[in-house]
């Protein structure tokens, strides 16, 4: 049976008389470097230090008596509690100030609409696309380039960029950080991202963070600024969203993304879009669409395959116009786990079947063609048919 755990969060002050009691009546302190040597530890307790997790885990596991955990700010947010549970620990816990509160209160910012990531120790690639797409956020990070590649993303989409680092601790940095000095980050705590371009909101909504899928989706045409009604009807776009499965923390590619309604409906769930159009007239629109909508889509201007080339790579792909070569160079580039292609020709279907079969996608489809209903004279009602589309739906491996 394993002995008491406790869990005493640090954020660089002194530790409240109950963490006090706890360390002094230790036989085992777990914790990184800088915690076991700012902490008062009696010498007849064995020291952790905390390199490998699961090995500080095993130690604790193997204890004999009373363990003391430090661990930073409140360790059941994003911290270790939750890998004492998995083996079966319950711990007590005696918390600090998250490191994410000290950071907003450092800046003096409000944080209730923060969407709160963590890339310690996980693919950067989710948590730049959820940032990406909201307009404040906090990224816990660790040491390396995933900080550094966080910072210089979301600079370069014209975020303003914060770091703060050694919370609590003398050598505590808190600062905007430019592209210059994304690269000098020397032990990141939290990265904290803002929209300039978003207003702080007058009243604070009702959920923290994401604020979760839209009321509806599969809007009507009229919902979109669009020209001579060169946009993806409702019907099929409720399809063509469900083939995507846009969501936080995804990327979407819509290639030939025309009034860009897709581009906009993917973005209203959280997901981080790149609409890809050559039109300037229609990109004009796309950004409109994207600010009566209230959402973030990067547009780009211009043709496949050249304009691909270093974008962020895709989880799903939307071919709403272009040609064959603009499809397969948007698979081959990106490698998306999805790709949904929706076609006005029956010529095309076999084509573009055989074009994604050929780079490895299970490849289904359907063809839609809805009646809506319409008035005739004296309150009667007929059906008014949409013109046919063919929706041609690509995966392949596991997201």
């Amino acid at each position: 049976m394993t002995p008491p755990v406790t869990v005493i969060g640090c954020d660089g002050g002194p530790l409240p008389a109950e963490a006090a009691g706890v360390l002094a009546a230790a036989s085992l302190v777990v914790g990184a470097r800088r915690q076991l040597a700012a902490a008062a530890i009696p010498g007849s307790a064995r020291q952790c230090e905390i390199s490998q997790l699961d090995d500080a885990l095993d130690e604790i596991c193997r204890a004999s008596g009373p363990v003391a955990v430090l661990a930073s700010g409140d360790p059941g947010f994003f911290g270790i509690v939750r890998s004492l549970r998995a083996r079966g620990i319950l711990p007590r816990i005696i918390p600090a100030v998250s490191s994410v509160a000290l950071a907003f209160a450092r800046l003096g910012l409000d944080w209730d609409d923060a969407l709160v990531l963590s890339a310690h120790g996980r693919s950067p690639r989710p948590v730049a696309a959820a940032a990406l797409a909201h307009p404040k956020v906090a990224i816990l990070t660790a040491p390396g380039g995933a900080a550094e590649q966080l910072a210089v993303a979301l600079l370069a989409a014209g975020r303003r960029v914060y770091v703060a680092e050694r919370l609590g601790e003398p050598a505590e940095r808190v600062a905007e950080l430019t592209a210059d000095a994304a690269a000098d980050l020397a032990d990141p705590n939290v990265l904290v991202a803002v929209d300039p371009a978003v207003p702080p909101a007058a009243q604070p909504g009702w959920v923290a963070g994401h604020r979760g899928a839209p009321a509806g989706w599969a809007l009507p045409e009229e919902a979109f600024a669009h020209r001579d009604s060169m946009i993806t009807k409702s019907e099929v776009r409720a399809v063509v969203l469900a083939r995507l499965g846009p969501g936080l923390g995804r990327t979407v590619w819509d290639l030939g993304s025309g009034s860009g309604s897709v581009a906009v409906e993917c973005a209203r769930f959280g997901a981080s879009v790149i609409a890809i159009e050559a039109d300037p007239g229609q990109c004009s629109r796309i950004g409109q669409n994207a600010a009566i909508h209230g959402v973030a889509v990067r547009i780009v201007q211009g043709r496949a395959p050249g304009i691909l080339a270093g974008l962020p790579a895709p989880d799903a792909l939307f071919v709403g116009g272009g040609d064959d070569a603009g499809i397969a160079a948007a698979v081959e580039l990106g490698r998306p786990y999805r790709a949904v292609v929706t076609l006005a020709s029956v010529d095309r279907v076999r084509t573009v079947s055989e074009l994604l079969a050929g780079h490895g996608y299970q490849v289904s489809g359907v063809q839609l063609q809805a009646s809506r209903l319409a008035s005739l004279p004296g309150g009667s009602l007929r059906l008014a048919a949409v013109n046919p589309v063919f929706v041609l739906s690509g995966e392949r491996g596991t997201q």
